[in-house]
């Protein structure tokens, strides 16, 4: 008795369409291409109402993290234009500007 499907390849009968690059969202921040690893960041926190959210790098975040509190980024919401008026901020993406996608390294602490 003749097989209905191939042993090998089971949905070879089936026309498969060649599956486009999924497109790769930049960085919120620094408007770099975001790599393999992708954080997934509330502008606005959670615990201050946030529901949205926003690619970014590791790096990236860990920097907004260490550089402004909760309610400071409540207030900046999604300016992005705001955050970056920030010296350490600015400091930061245009030193980040032409690394790796997947570049990572230690950031300073919150300076509290």
């Amino acid at each position: 008795m003749a097989r209905k499907h191939s042993k090998h390849d089971p949905y070879g009968d089936l026309d498969r369409e060649e599956e486009a690059p999924a497109t790769v969202p930049p960085c919120w921040l620094c408007g770099r291409p975001t790599a393999k690893t992708i954080v997934w960041h509330h502008p606005v926190p959670k615990s201050r109402g946030g529901r949205d959210v926003v690619p970014m790098h590791p790096i990236c975040q860990q920097t907004l993290v260490a550089n402004f509190s909760n309610s400071e980024l409540q207030r900046h919401g999604m300016d992005v234009e705001g955050l970056l008026a920030n010296p350490n901020i600015r400091k930061f993406v245009d030193w980040v500007a032409n690394k790796d996608p997947d570049f990572t390294a230690t950031t300073a602490k919150k300076q509290r």
